[in-house]
């Protein structure tokens, strides 16, 4: 009879905690976040990339115990594939609405973010793309749409100029892979060329799947350019440079963020000249952020035995930016929160992120590359 005496204390203990776990559990609120790119087809590798940079912020915010609303916060990362095609990109923007999610991050490509940001919109859903480059992105006059990364009027035009202005290029052409991104950086090459009195003497055209150029590329030896431009993805990119190589093609090699990657090499092998190709990615960090980015990514190679590729570090911001303006706003609720995402002053590893009116990023950064022996390599940053 004692020994019952002596253990209801500890029943009624045990079911005190239950109760209260029970009650702290209940009190735990989940924030869904979307994340858009493509981790099958060509870009799949920028895409993965992309992605495990927002995992990597989602577990750090996790192990934060972050509170909105005096509730503790559970962030849950929902990542969808849309392949780098439009059709599925909205189909991935549909399914992610019909999930309820707080806020999105994507997608990669300009031809994918576009459509699907309608999408976004319509569902009053904050969309932050790590990597879309297209002008058209941000000018629909949608107030939910914002990029961390400089579009392809400042990208597009800084390469032409340098065409003329450094590498002293008379005669240029160019070549888009028809998509949104590809032909938008192209035109904006074209503008800022021109613009400082180069010639475009041929302009040509592939898609993003292509394994074949040696038709256009044999066209356009024939006009003996100083510069070849490419708008366009690393996985065309490198097997472009190898039948420039094969058709004794020496004409510089330009391009836009989606080429300039640590993969250009692999995919390009000894198509791929020491100084032969100029690229610019559109963010990067000047001085004073370098070590911040350093850092960045070594815990990514600890985390994912991989090095970063291209946008994992801007996919991380972006994250940290949304969730930062949900911590101003004291509320996930996507009403409550976008005012405070549209004035946000974020100190993130890619530098200050600050949007101007229609969402793009304030004085963002460029960072220009070349290539030595197969390896990204250094130029120069600039805003």
């Amino acid at each position: 009879m004692q020994m019952k005496n002596k253990m209801l204390p500890l029943a009624a203990a045990i079911a005190l905690a239950l109760v209260a776990a029970g009650s702290a559990h209940a009190e735990e609120q989940i924030v869904k976040i979307g994340h858009v790119g493509p981790v099958t087809g060509p870009s799949a590798h920028l895409g993965k990339d992309m992605e495990n940079g927002a995992k990597m912020a989602i577990e750090e915010l996790n192990a934060k115990g972050i509170t909105l609303g005096g509730k503790k916060i559970k962030f849950v990362l929902l990542a969808e594939d849309d392949a780098s095609d439009p059709k599925q990109g909205t189909a991935a923007a549909q399914k992610l609405v019909d999930a309820k999610i707080d806020g999105v991050i994507g997608h990669l490509n300009s031809g994918t973010t576009i459509p699907a940001s309608k999408i976004y919109y319509d569902a009053g859903i904050p969309q932050i793309s790590p990597a879309a480059t297209s002008p058209k992105y941000t000018q629909q006059g949608f107030n939910s749409v914002f990029r961390v990364v400089a579009n392809d009027g400042q990208l597009g035009g800084t390469l032409g100029r340098y065409a003329a202005t450094t590498l002293k290029a008379k005669n240029i052409a160019v070549i888009d892979d028809r998509t949104a991104y590809g032909q938008g950086v192209a035109q904006e090459f074209a503008k800022g060329a021109k613009s400082a009195g180069v010639n475009i003497v041929a302009t040509q055209f592939t898609n993003d799947k292509a394994t074949d150029f040696n038709a256009i590329l044999t066209s356009i030896k024939a006009k003996n350019p100083d510069v070849i431009f490419f708008g366009g993805m690393d996985a065309v990119a490198g097997p472009m440079l190898r039948q420039m190589k094969a058709l004794g093609i020496k004409a510089k090699f330009m391009g836009g963020d989606g080429m300039c990657t640590a993969e250009l090499g692999k995919l390009a092998g000894d198509g791929l000249a020491n100084d032969q190709v100029v690229c610019a990615e559109a963010g990067g960090v000047e001085e004073s952020g370098k070590k911040g980015l350093e850092d960045f990514k070594a815990a990514f190679q600890k985390k994912f035995n991989a090095e970063v590729k291209l946008y994992a570090p801007y996919s991380y911001d972006s994250v940290m930016t949304m969730v930062e303006a949900m911590q101003k706003a004291n509320s996930a609720d996507p009403k409550k929160y976008l005012p405070e995402l549209a004035r946000i002053h974020h100190k993130g590893v890619t530098g200050m992120i600050a949007f101007d009116a229609k969402g793009d990023i304030k004085d963002g950064t460029l960072t220009l590359y070349t290539y030595k022996d197969g390896k990204r390599t250094l130029l120069t940053v600039t805003k």
